[in-house]
C-alpha cells in the first residue's frame, strides 16, 4: 500500500476540503482518466484495489499512471476507550480529492476496454466520479 516513506509530523487537523481542484486536472500521461466528482478522502487501499481491478481488467496491458497519493494520516482511538487523554495513533493514510482532479490515468488501450477498466475501478471509491475521455475534458466540472 502507499504511504510516505517519512513525515514532518506524525499528526495532522482533519482539514476542509471546500471549493475545486485547480491542479491535476488535466490529462497529462494517458488517453481515459477517472476524475472525482465530489470531494473526499481516498485511502491507500482503496487505490491499491482500484489499481488491481485496472490491471486484470486491461489483462495487464497499456500503462496504468496514479495521480493521486496518500500523504494524510488519520488518526483512531482504540475501541471502547475513555474521552479524554489526547489524541489517537495514525491508523492509515488518505488522499485529499477535490471535484475535478484526476485520479487515474490510462493509456495504450482501446476505448472500450479502458472505458470498462475504469468503470470498475470506479466502483472501489466512495465518491462519485466519471470515466474522462481526451476530447471531452472540459475544465468545468458539472
Amino acid at each position: 500500500m502507499l504511504m510516505p516513506k517519512r513525515s514532518k509530523y506524525r499528526k495532522q487537523h482533519r482539514g476542509r476540503m471546500t471549493g475545486i481542484e485547480t491542479r491535476g486536472t488535466q490529462l497529462e500521461y494517458g488517453d481515459f482518466a477517472i476524475q472525482a466528482m465530489e470531494p473526499g478522502w481516498i485511502t491507500s487501499r482503496q487505490i491499491e484495489a482500484a489499481r488491481r481491478t485496472i490491471a486484470r481488467a486491461v489483462k495487464r496491458g497499456g500503462k496504468i499512471y496514479i495521480r493521486i497519493f496518500p500523504n494524510k494520516p488519520v488518526t483512531k482511538k482504540p475501541l471502547e476507550v475513555r474521552m479524554g487523554s489526547g489524541k489517537g495513533s495514525p491508523e492509515f493514510w488518505v488522499a485529499v480529492v477535490k471535484p475535478g482532479r484526476l485520479m487515474f490515468e490510462l493509456a495504450g488501450v482501446q476505448e472500450e476496454l479502458s472505458t470498462k477498466a475504469l468503470k470498475l475501478a470506479a466502483q472501489k471509491f466512495p465518491i462519485k466520479v466519471r470515466v474522462v475521455k481526451r476530447d471531452q475534458l472540459s475544465k468545468a466540472v458539472t
